[in-house]
């Protein structure tokens, strides 16, 4: 998930020092907007819940302000995952190349990157000076205000990437890369004639070798998108370029995708409360001495996390600290850890509130509510079948040295941990039944916290890293920003194949295919399992997501169970080696080498695959409480 790796090769030179003290700075100043940007958003969308909720008097500007802010926090925090190389690209092939290989394909993966922020810095621009003419309606502010945050943001990691040529990169390479980049767009060029006379097929080049090419080279996947989508329509239409702009910031704008910086902070929150370890020891004190104690106590915390935090790697970086060091010293090898942490988190994808269900519910106009009700039971069932793996693998286990807790010991573990198991309940209820919306009970569960890590640090005496606070703010900023941005270039995606024509050509097709409403979800677990692995789960979702999902209504399948599906799907693929990334990010949590984890992983997925086909063949698994 990096962009490239730093060298000392010029940082001597003049040049070299004057561009690291640009980069500093820029990186320095984000920081801290972007830090405080994530502080003032819960205020304002806290304070809405409390004056509507407490003095039946709403503001009627909150939205409108948390609007306008998060566009500024969305691109900034994509400066920011840009400036630590954190935005989302495929690394499997670049990992697996000679090292000179690899050097030139993470130049390529710069200049890519470059050429599409150069490309698309100007569009923006004009977006930005076109909302002069807009005021919003609350506030009477102009929406240049909030739409400036394109080009600004644009701009910054453009300014970034260029101080790293010849520092990060050297300008051999970076030669050679913009090399590739402009030879491919003359190619590209001079074939319109031929482009425009073989009609869609076109978008086979586009969007098949183009996109999956840069994808496959390690180019981070929202610069892929953004430079298919961008190609496609400067040579193939008449389209006005700002409208890529335009159509990322629809994409980014949707309010309740607020709620993707605030969860992932909250998951942040419940690891250095302590909130998530209470939890964790209290699964351990009730089933830690039967065989494969632990190993139910990782599935379980994980499912119970999971319904809080709504960020995976959260989930999983509050979890493995506390269990892995005991399952090892009971003889877990690293490899077999590794592979239960990867499986349970695609098990634990549809768990309310997870970040995938708030991403297809905005993108796809499904009701948040009704995928929370529905992710509880599917998450349940291939927790079910990751047992079944458990048990037979652990039925040999040596317990002799293992001692039972007392009930003394388990009354005060639950004593301790009941804020923690009431959490995900109190979230969930916060949204059924009104209290606040999808976007705005991410604060409860914040304010909910940290009143826990201030009760229990005063009253108990536990230990929670308040130091950590600060830069919880800025990791929760830049995969924020990671995420929100390739959300906007995947619709911006998304919008010119659906103008193509192509989304009316795979309904028809994907309509006729054998066997009907069964037929298509088999079709559509395999390209998610595929897209899963390949582009990540919210890119694949984003993308395909307003593609399919009235393919699915049409043939009478109910969007909650489909939605059900396709998000297991990908997770299963997201979690899977060689490609998943989700995988590799388990085993950087547990600190296991990923070759250790690729044999033993294979039947946890096996169980994962039955239990999802069980979700895709009985829909009341996913909709009976609706």
């Amino acid at each position: 998930m990096q962009v490239g790796q730093a060298t000392d090769g010029n940082a001597g030179s003049n040049a070299g020092g004057l561009a690291a003290r640009v980069e500093f700075g820029i990186g320095r100043v984000t920081e801290w907007v972007a830090g405080w940007l994530v502080v003032v958003e819960m205020a304002i969308l806290f304070a809405g819940v409390v004056s509507r909720y407490y003095y039946k008097k709403p503001f009627t500007w909150t939205d409108e302000l948390a609007s306008i802010l998060f566009l500024w926090l969305a691109m900034l925090g994509a400066v920011l995952a840009y400036r630590r190389t954190e935005h989302m690209r495929m690394s499997a092939i670049v990992n697996g190349a000679t090292a000179r290989t690899r050097t030139v394909l993470e130049a390529l993966a710069l200049a890519a990157g470059l050429a599409f922020l150069g490309l698309v810095l100007f569009p923006a621009l004009e977006y930005a000076h076109d909302e002069i003419m807009i005021e919003t309606p609350a506030l009477g502010l102009k929406n240049v205000w909030r739409a400036a945050a394109l080009p600004v943001g644009i701009g910054l990691m453009l300014a970034i990437g260029l101080t790293r040529i010849g520092r990060v990169h050297a300008i051999r390479d970076v030669a050679i890369a913009f090399g590739i980049v402009i030879a491919i767009g003359v190619l590209l060029y001079l074939a319109k004639p031929l482009l425009n006379a073989i009609g869609n097929y076109k978008l086979i080049v586009f969007f098949v070798l183009l996109v999956g090419g840069a994808v496959l080279a390690g180019v981070p996947i929202v610069f892929a998108f953004g430079i298919g989508t961008f190609a496609f329509l400067a040579l193939t239409t008449r389209t006005p370029l700002s409208v890529v702009v335009s159509r990322m910031d629809e994409g980014m704008s949707h309010i309740i995708l607020l709620s993707v910086p605030l969860f992932v902070f909250l998951g942040l929150l419940i690891e250095i409360t302590g909130m998530a370890r209470a939890m964790v020891d209290f699964l351990a004190s009730l089933i830690g001495h039967f065989r494969g104690g632990l190993k139910y106590v990782l599935l379980g915390a994980m499912y119970l996390v999971s319904g809080i935090s709504g960020s995976k790697a959260a989930d999983m970086a509050a979890v493995a600290p506390v269990l892995f060091p005991e399952m090892k010293k009971r003889g877990a090898a690293g490899g077999d850890l590794v592979a239960l942490l990867s499986s349970s988190g695609a098990m634990s994808e549809t768990i309310p509130p997870s970040l995938v269900l708030i991403t297809i519910g905005s993108v796809v106009n499904v009701s948040i509510a009704a995928l929370f009700t529905g992710g509880l039971l599917p998450g349940l069932v291939l927790a079910l079948a990751l047992c079944g793996v458990v048990w037979w693998r652990s039925r040999d286990e040596d317990m002799s040295n293992v001692k039972r807790a007392t009930g003394k010991q388990i009354a005060l573990a639950l004593l301790i941990a009941v804020p923690g198991l009431a959490l995900p309940f109190l979230i969930r209820a916060a949204v059924v039944e009104g209290i606040a919306t999808a976007t705005e009970v991410s604060t409860i569960g914040v304010v909910y916290t940290l009143l826990y890590g201030a009760i229990s640090g005063l009253v108990f005496g536990a230990r929670v890293e308040w130091n950590r606070l600060w830069k919880c703010l800025l990791e929760t900023a830049a995969l924020s920003g990671a995420i929100l941005i390739i959300i906007g270039t995947a619709t911006g995606m998304a919008w010119a194949l659906t103008q193509s024509g192509f989304s009316r050509q795979l309904a028809a097709s994907m309509s006729s295919l054998p066997g009907g409403a069964a037929g298509f979800m088999a079709v559509s677990i395999v390209a998610f399992v595929i897209l899963g692995s390949v582009l990540e789960g919210i890119p694949a979702i984003v993308l395909f997501g307003p593609l399919l999902f009235p393919i699915a209504r049409q043939l009478g399948i109910h969007e909650v169970h489909y939605a059900m599906v396709v998000i297991l799907a990908m997770g299963i693929g997201l979690f899977a080696p060689p490609f998943g990334v989700g995988y590799y990010a388990a085993c950087a949590i547990g600190r296991v080498d990923p070759a250790e984890g690729v044999q033993p992983i294979w039947p946890y997925l096996g169980a994962l695959l039955i239990g999802l086909i069980v979700v895709a063949c009985v829909p009341w698994i996913s909709i009976g409480f609706l």
